[in-house]
């Protein structure tokens, strides 16, 4: 496992890093989620990735349960939680769902560190943007959480090049703690905002990536290929909205290709597909996601075919996934 700055900052992530979206809870019990924390740092894993709002704040707990158990030293491990949807959503939410309020983020962040069982998240973000909150609110408040100690550092998550921008200046302007990293969605499907629309901010800024989905959903791991398989995370409920995507003939069609090349440099398509993401040096870490044990550690094995991804392998893929852009 290598390590990498966060952007301009002084912090080291993992390369690879583990996620708890749509698995913690709805896939992956207490158990299960002490296990597979457990074996991605003897990886060599040291971020793991939560929110707010992954299955209403039980991702959280239990995350937070396996932390407690694990009884690793503090300073050895990085932790994030994002904010903006919420997770009351019964009675007057007006200041606590799709907002990124101050009243909201500061009473957000203590319920965040009360499932997590921490004194403090090393990262947070803004989950998505808020047109309804001036940028100076949320831009003060993702600060003041800083100042007191309850994060470290602070960001965004599928903002845009100008919001982003915007809110760094702001900080800038005021003496304020800036935002250090954006969390996007980036895959070989997926490609615009990392490699064209951020791509001055990487200089400009230092912005560093922590990026998700490098599987698209699943899609890139080649099991969509015959139907939606019904152990898949695709067979889920609040995934019905992505069964187009994940069933596209032609999309299919390019992942077995990919899965030839993937064979070629003695790995598999989902590895290939990881390393891809690993290979581009403006990404700060992959985050993964996995239901089972074995698939964490199959999707480990992405790092022994970065090196392997070569001008010409590059070439190869793009020919393949290009055409197919999001």
């Amino acid at each position: 496992m290598q390590y990498r700055r966060l952007g301009r900052s002084g912090l080291q992530v993992s390369e690879l890093s583990l996620g708890s979206w749509v698995t913690y809870h709805n896939q992956v019990d207490s158990q299960g989620a002490t296990e597979m924390l457990a074996a991605a740092y003897d990886a060599g894993i040291n971020f793991f990735d939560n929110a707010e709002v992954y299955a209403m704040g039980r991702s959280e707990i239990l995350m937070g349960q396996a932390f407690k158990a694990l009884k690793w030293p503090r300073l050895n491990y990085i932790v994030s939680t994002k904010f903006f949807w919420g997770i009351d959503r019964e009675g007057n939410t007006v200041n606590r769902r799709d907002t990124l309020n101050r009243k909201y983020l500061m009473q957000a962040i203590d319920g965040s560190l009360a499932r997590l069982q921490l004194d403090f998240v090393d990262l947070v973000y803004c989950h998505r943007p808020d047109p309804q909150t001036p940028i100076e609110e949320t831009v003060q408040a993702m600060s003041d959480m800083i100042s007191q100690g309850k994060a470290l550092y602070w960001g965004t998550s599928e903002w845009s090049a100008d919001a982003i921008r915007s809110a760094y200046e702001i900080a800038d302007r005021h003496h304020l703690h800036k935002p250090v990293m954006e969390q996007p969605q980036y895959n070989l499907l997926h490609r615009g905002k990392v490699e064209q629309e951020y791509a001055q901010l990487y200089e400009d800024i230092g912005l560093g990536l922590t990026t998700w989905s490098p599987l698209a959903s699943g899609l890139l791991t080649g099991k969509y290929q015959h139907g939606i398989p019904d152990d898949s995370r695709g067979a889920l409920a609040s995934m019905a909205y992505l069964h187009d995507t994940l069933t596209d003939p032609a999309k299919n069609k390019a992942v077995a290709g990919l899965a030839q090349i993937a064979a070629e440099l003695g790995g598999n398509v989902a590895q290939l597909a990881i390393a891809w993401v690993n290979k581009n040096p403006r990404v700060s870490t992959v985050i993964l996601g996995a239901s089972k044990l074995a698939q964490l550690q199959d999707n480990l094995g992405a790092l022994a075919l970065t090196p392997k991804l070569t001008p010409e392998v590059m070439a190869r893929i793009d020919a393949l996934t290009l055409p197919l852009l999001d």
